[in-house]
């Protein structure tokens, strides 16, 4: 299947399909299936990314998958908008490290580390 390139797609569905990479990336992390978690966290970078370069940083489209259902969606929304919602997504990455839920809150945990310690700096 031939997807039409992120650039001359529109913000609304940018973020649908950064949706779909999300749980399409959790599915194949629930069989093991590394490939396609690859493409998928790949393909969240890729959205992510052309949402910054539009006016306007339009990342901020992703806030509202803070609240998604799907965890891995949730946590990689959050770490895509901790550069322009810094408080908002620390404190949606802070919620899933104290959930318990692995392998979601592992992940988170090792985000905060990586924050706190100067690891990492959102951009």
């Amino acid at each position: 299947m031939t997807r039409e390139p992120l650039a001359s797609l529109t913000v609304a569905d940018l973020v649908e399909r950064y949706v779909a990479a999300g749980i399409e990336g959790d599915e194949a992390e629930k069989h093991d299936d590394q490939s396609k978690l690859n493409r998928s966290v790949l393909e969240m970078f890729a959205i992510a990314k052309e949402l910054k370069s539009r006016p306007g940083d339009q990342r901020h489209a992703l806030l509202a998958l803070h609240s998604h259902p799907n965890l891995e969606v949730r946590l990689k929304a959050a770490k895509a908008t901790l550069a322009i919602a810094p408080i908002e997504a620390r404190k949606v990455i802070e919620w899933i490290a104290a959930s318990n839920w692995f392998p979601y809150a592992g992940d988170a945990g090792m985000c905060l580390y990586m924050l706190d310690s100067g690891k990492y700096v959102p951009d």
